[in-house]
């Protein structure tokens, strides 16, 4: 098989990886060829696919027209699957900005804001705040690292909905939470 062969073969076939995972990274594909990220990238651009950012932008704006409870702004990662009512999925890239100085530990608060984000927007109501939370964090989060988050209702009852929200860093879960979110009637002030 000559180069130009080769080429094809290898463009068809990155076609394919990025269909089936749009949010793979150049690296990863890099990796996954054993060739460069460079090439990986000329690839892309003969092939008129996107870079990551802009892939991931393209299926949470597809996404967020389901969700009602949250606003996009408002939401903490890129939304990358949603069933209302059932279950989301969603990432989060983290970074330096995101850290205590002295330890390098991406703080906690965005982490629960992570979860606390998804599982509102899992909840299939126009209004809703959370009742209860409680979580764990299992392990420290460090800048560059991928957060994915996937949440899942247990149990609905009445207007309060029980979410469960774990987030991973390359399949190791590093939080989890169970939350009990109370739809509210928008005109109305108490929680019940």
């Amino acid at each position: 098989m000559n180069s130009r062969e080769k080429k094809i073969q290898r463009q068809n076939e990155l076609m394919e990886i990025i269909k089936e995972n749009p949010f793979i990274t150049d690296e990863e594909l890099a990796e996954k060829f054993n060739i460069s990220i460079q090439t990986i990238r000329l690839d892309r651009l003969e092939l008129g696919i996107p870079e990551l950012r802009e892939r991931i932008k393209n299926v949470a704006e597809d996404k967020f027209a389901k969700v009602k409870a949250i606003e996009g702004r408002e939401f903490v990662g890129e939304l990358i699957d949603i069933t209302p009512g059932k279950n989301a999925i969603s990432i989060f890239d983290t970074n330096k900005s995101l850290v205590f100085k002295k330890t390098k530990v991406v703080k906690g608060q965005y982490i629960y804001a992570m979860a606390e984000t998804l599982a509102l927007a899992i909840v299939d109501a126009k209004a809703a705040l959370t009742g209860v939370a409680n979580i764990k964090y299992k392990r420290p989060v460090y800048a560059g690292e991928r957060l994915v988050a996937k949440g899942e209702i247990v149990r609905t009852r009445g207007n309060k909905f029980f979410v469960w929200v774990f987030i991973y860093v390359n399949q190791q879960e590093v939080f989890r939470g169970k939350f009990i979110l109370v739809a509210i009637d928008e005109n109305k002030e108490e929680l019940k």
